[in-house]
């Protein structure tokens, strides 16, 4: 074995140290966010809230004297709260929202902690692409922890330029800890060299889109999913005369925005995030037209790539048309999102053809 073959052996091995090392992190920050959302106390926005939309009448009758004799009936109409902090919607974290060091304390812990686990996690895929001297997407497994970091990533970022999105954390660094698992016990290969159809530098451009774009447009799909439960809280809580929600749904999801603030934080995170999941897929047409003579053959991995981002186009279309907003085009969205899972993990196992490049 010559010294070459045995150094990207010994960065292989690291990276994969890295990756558990990143994993066992993951697990403390999830932890922490457990703790933040279980011992900070309830949002005293979410319970003023609550409070005054069950103590609200339906209307309220005002007598008054008129001028010359004669009363004058007045209606006060029905109270309708919208709970906003400073023209913003609160909160950026469960115990931050409630207003209590406890909570806003685990709250730090939890995104110090996703910080390391992200700086391992950056560091395994860095050590893997000089292991095997190229992009560290080759495969599924690679392609699997490299979306995780990207994901976090765009957490991460998000979070210094908006700092109310931390309720993402919790759900993200679960997802990302299946992700890791599913990457490590079910897709792991072997560090290799590519066939000579990937072995282009539209390896970098094509699949470096393709993993930002779903990246992104996961946590636009976690926002959408927590804007069908907080809508539905909303509702309920709009109706005094129809079934309230429970305490331990009171108890959580008072501590997310508004449904309006999450269903506006997807939309305009799968609205920026489009384009660039339109020039994925162009480049990878240019692609396969360099390397297989052709720039479409409706292969399986290229019509559910199409089909995905025909129901994002359909979703955005939903959202300039007034009969589609709201928990319609939600529905939209996660289907939209659910296709782009399908295209990248049954396609890949089930299916044949020139892009199933699994590795498995």
């Amino acid at each position: 074995m010559n010294i070459a073959a045995e150094a990207n052996e010994k960065l292989a091995s690291i990276s994969n140290l890295l990756i558990y090392s990143a994993m066992a992190v993951y697990t403390l920050a999830f932890l922490a966010h457990l703790a933040e959302w279980a011992f900070g106390s309830r949002s005293k926005v979410g319970r003023t809230a609550a409070a005054l939309t069950a103590k609200a009448p339906a209307a309220v009758t005002v007598t008054a004297t008129k001028k010359g004799g004669g009363t004058a009936v007045l209606e006060r109409p029905q109270v309708v709260t919208r709970v906003t902090n400073g023209g913003r919607d609160v909160p950026d974290g469960p115990g931050a929202a409630g207003g209590t060091e406890k909570g806003d304390l685990y709250g730090r812990i939890a995104i110090s902690l996703t910080v390391l686990a992200w700086a391992l996690h950056v560091g395994a895929v860095v050590a893997r692409a000089l292991s095997v001297q190229r992009a560290p997407w080759g495969n599924m497994y690679e392609f699997s922890t490299t979306f995780g970091a990207v994901a976090v990533t765009a957490y991460l970022v998000l979070l210094v330029l908006r700092k109310n999105i931390r309720w993402i954390g919790l759900l993200l660094v679960t997802t990302v800890l299946l992700d890791l698992g599913v990457a490590v016990t079910w897709l792991y290969t072997a560090s290799s060299q590519l066939v000579p159809a990937l072995q282009s530098y539209w390896l970098w451009i094509h699949v470096s889109c393709a993993i930002i774009s779903g990246a992104v447009l996961y946590l636009g799909a976690v926002a959408t999913l927590l804007y069908l439960f907080r809508d539905r809280y909303e509702s309920k809580l709009a109706d005094p005369a129809g079934k309230q929600p429970g305490a331990f749904a009171t108890s959580v999801l008072e501590r997310l925005p508004a449904a309006a603030s999450l269903d506006k934080f997807a939309y305009r995170i799968n609205a920026t995030v489009f384009p660039l999941w339109t020039f994925t897929i162009i480049a990878g047409a240019i692609w396969a037209g360099e390397a297989w003579g052709r720039y479409w053959g409706w292969d399986s991995k290229e019509v559910w790539s199409f089909v995905t981002w025909v129901a994002y186009a359909a979703y955005l279309h939903a959202r300039a048309t007034a009969g589609w907003k709201g928990r319609k085009a939600a529905y939209l969205g996660l289907f939209a999102f659910l296709t782009y899972v399908f295209n990248y993990y049954i396609v890949n196992y089930f299916f044949s053809g020139l892009h199933t490049y699994s590795g498995l």
